[in-house]
């Protein structure tokens, strides 16, 4: 066991941890955080995605140990039921989800792909987001989202 101290959506947390846990695990069963989702067990999906020191992570990649110090951010911590993000907004307003499964990696992406990039093509954002699959919408209106949601973040 390992002791992991880090700051999780904005708050400092620290637990005992077995040291081969995923930070998947580590945000969704020992935080209880469970908007960070798990898709696929081999990194391919992106629905795991959060961010670490301000950078999208796949969490199913990383281990809980190696996050020792970092600042966690998941969707969870990007907004709130009365205040959304913009990037969720946009999400919403254009219909970039369907089951919603894979939108909180989608949005997490995205953020950071509008953060690096404010006004991005979409080619930009088709590749920006590779690594995310969505197995219900097709992606138009996830690239519409993502592109509505850079114009919100910009106001």
């Amino acid at each position: 066991m390992t002791n992991v101290n880090l700051t999780l959506n904005g708050k400092a947390v620290s637990a005992d941890v077995p040291d081969n846990t995923l930070l998947v695990s580590f945000i969704r069963e020992t935080m209880a955080l469970t908007g960070t989702h798990v898709g696929c067990d081999t990194s391919q999906c992106g629905a795991c995605v959060v961010h670490v020191n301000g950078e999208s992570v796949k969490s199913c990649t990383m281990l809980a140990v190696a996050a020792e110090g970092a600042e966690i951010t998941t969707i969870e911590g990007i907004g709130r039921a009365e205040s959304l993000h913009p990037m969720q907004q946009a999400f919403h307003e254009n219909h970039g989800l369907q089951c919603g499964f894979c939108t909180p990696g989608m949005v997490m992406s995205a953020i950071e792909l509008v953060e690096k990039n404010p006004n991005p093509s979409e080619q930009d954002v088709r590749e920006g987001l590779e690594g995310n699959i969505c197995r219900c919408t097709g992606y138009h209106n996830i690239v519409k989202s993502v592109q509505a949601g850079a114009q919100k973040m910009g106001e």
